[in-house]
C-alpha cells in the first residue's frame, strides 16, 4: 500500500507530486532543490551552501519516514555544471559513511527547476 510522506521541515511541493512515497519498506523521494522550507526562498549563496540545503531538505524527508542517510540505497544527482562536481561531492559525501554509501549516478543537465544548480533524489529502505 502506498503511503504519502510529508513534512513541513522540507519545502512544500510546488506541483502535482509528493515529497516522498513509501511502498512497503522502500521510500522513493522526489528531487530536492535548495528551497528553504520556511521561507520557500532559494539558498544559492554558493554551490556548497546550495548542496547543504538540498541535503538538509532530504534529511527532513527521510526523518519524516523514520529513516536517515544510513537507509539510503540509491541517489541521483542532477547538476548544471560538471565543473561543480567535486564541491558538490564534498558536501554530499559528508552525509554518508563512505564504507556504506549508496549507489549513485551524477548527471549534467541542461536545466533544473527555478534555475538551481543541483537537485538530488534518493531511494531508501528500512
Amino acid at each position: 500500500m502506498k503511503k504519502i510522506i510529508y513534512t513541513d521541515k522540507a519545502p512544500a511541493q510546488i506541483g502535482p507530486y509528493n515529497q516522498a512515497v513509501l511502498i512497503g519498506n522502500t521510500l522513493y523521494t522526489s528531487g530536492q532543490i535548495a528551497l528553504h522550507p520556511v521561507t520557500m526562498e532559494l539558498v544559492l549563496d554558493d554551490i556548497e551552501t546550495e548542496t547543504k540545503q538540498v541535503m538538509e531538505n532530504m534529511k527532513a524527508v527521510l526523518q519524516a519516514a523514520d529513516m536517515d542517510f544510513d537507509n539510503v540505497v540509491k541517489t541521483t544527482i542532477f547538476i548544471m555544471n560538471m565543473g561543480d562536481f567535486a564541491r558538490i561531492n564534498n558536501v554530499y559525501g559528508s552525509y554518508f559513511d563512505e564504507r556504506t554509501a549508496p549507489a549513485r549516478e551524477t548527471v549534467q543537465v541542461a536545466g533544473l527547476p527555478k534555475g538551481v544548480n543541483v537537485e538530488i533524489s534518493m531511494t531508501a529502505v528500512k
